[in-house]
Order: C-alpha cells, then sequence, then structure tokens
C-alpha cells in the first residue's frame, strides 16, 4: 500500500517547465529593462535637441544685438582700418574691446553651442540603438 501512495503523489506532479525557460525568462527581462533605458536616453536626446536648437539661435541673435550696442565693432573696424594707429595705441584698444564685450551673451552663446554639439555627438554615438528603437515601435 505504501507503493501505492508513492505511485500516486509521483503521478500528481504537474509536468516539468521546459528545458530552458528561466533562461528565455532572464533574457525577456534584461531585453525590457535595456529597451525602458533606450526609450528613457531617447527622449533625454530629444529633449536636449530640442532645447539646444531653440536657444542656439536665439543667444547668438542676443549676442550679436549686444555686439553692435556696446561698439565693439566700432572699436575692431578702427583698429583694422587704421592698423598702424592699433600698433601705437595697442594697449588703450585692447582695454577698450575687453571692457565693452558683452561676456553674459557670449557666455549663452558658448553654453547653448556646446549643448547643441553635445547632443548630436549622442545622437551618433547611440543612433543604432535610437534607430532600432524606433524600427521597433
Amino acid at each position: 500500500m505504501e507503493k501505492d501512495y508513492k505511485k500516486s503523489f509521483k503521478e500528481l506532479q504537474g509536468p516539468e517547465p521546459p528545458p530552458g525557460l528561466f533562461d528565455r525568462i532572464i533574457l525577456a527581462i534584461k531585453r525590457e529593462q535595456e529597451l525602458q533605458k533606450t526609450k528613457r536616453l531617447l527622449f533625454g536626446f530629444l529633449f536636449l535637441l530640442i532645447i539646444s536648437t531653440i536657444t542656439t539661435p536665439l543667444s547668438f541673435k542676443v549676442l550679436i544685438i549686444q555686439a553692435k550696442n556696446s561698439g565693439i565693432l566700432y572699436f575692431v573696424s578702427t583698429a583694422i582700418s587704421d592698423f598702424g594707429i592699433f600698433l601705437t595705441l595697442w594697449q588703450d584698444f585692447s582695454l577698450a574691446i575687453l571692457e565693452s564685450l558683452p561676456v553674459t551673451a557670449i557666455i549663452f552663446f558658448i553654453a547653448s553651442l556646446i549643448l547643441f554639439l553635445f547632443s548630436i555627438r549622442l545622437f551618433l554615438y547611440r543612433k543604432g540603438l535610437f534607430l532600432a528603437y524606433l524600427i521597433r515601435k
């Protein structure tokens, strides 16, 4: 009778999972995590690209306007047109040019340009990953 119980319990056990099921589950989880990571990276890239594309021309326009208002173009054109006087008074000209530089506009333009170049570099570095994600959807 004891043997009958053992035989009955063996028959009650469910079917065995197919071999490699655990590995396939882990692989699917890793693939989904990689997809989520790619999605975050893609949206971050798009955000950076949109912001930098908008700010770069605006900051350049602000730089041009401030350069015209500061009078730096007058000093530079005078230095170029009368180079002999510029060489004798180069210290005064240099100081006048440095004093009239629109520093904040230059910094803003350089920062937006760096952000734009960084976003383009990010796209070129990860373009295969981005394109694979976009084609998959």
